[in-house]
């Protein structure tokens, strides 16, 4: 994925969620200082919250043993929703972070659609099998004699808005018509 595309894509999150809770004001955002992308993800959130008046809240964990003190900081500081900034180690560790923000009663948008499919709220993000059915046609053109270094630069190009439904309504939430229309998925 071109880095350029991955700092959109957190804006884009950022706005989703925004629509998805209009009244909220100030939005936690976790990421991992160890991650060098999230610093460039970082500049890409505050700018669109500016844009669409939201103050941040940002937290860092570099693992799981760092997630409950981020919780208990947005509930000090009374975050009334949570953007996931996309990291492996939260992906690997998506279980510690969908209780605690469950149990903080946090809408929270993911970065990758597995987090929704364990019970997040939602997710957006880069369509990981389509990007892998194109990648094979990149290998079959090298198994076929292309040269890699011909072969064009691809960006992603299908993005997934992926929407628990059941999670909402656990958190008392209605997911606003304008949203639910885009959703490529809907969990019941």
């Amino acid at each position: 994925m071109s880095f350029s595309v991955g700092l959109d894509v957190v804006g884009k999150e950022l706005e989703l969620l925004k629509e998805t809770v209009p009244n909220v004001r100030r939005v936690a955002v976790l990421s991992n200082p160890g991650n060098p992308g999230n610093v460039l993800a970082l500049k890409t959130v505050k700018t669109t919250a500016r844009s669409l008046g939201v103050q941040l809240q940002i937290l860092e964990a570099r693992g799981p043993n760092e997630f409950e003190a981020a919780f208990a900081a947005m509930a000090r500081e009374r975050a009334g929703a949570l953007l996931d900034v996309p990291d492996a180690v939260f992906g690997f560790h998506r279980a510690p972070l969908q209780v605690l923000a469950a149990k903080s009663r946090l809408p929270t948008m993911y970065g990758l659609r597995e987090h929704t499919e364990a019970g997040g709220l939602m997710s957006y993000a880069v369509d990981l099998r389509d990007s892998l059915r194109r990648s094979a046609t990149y290998v079959d053109k090298i198994l076929k004699g292309a040269k890699p270094a011909d072969l064009p630069i691809e960006q992603p190009t299908k993005f997934e808005l992926v929407i628990n439904l059941k999670t909402a309504k656990a958190l008392g939430l209605t997911i606003p018509p304008s949203v639910l229309v885009r959703a490529d998925e809907v969990i019941h």
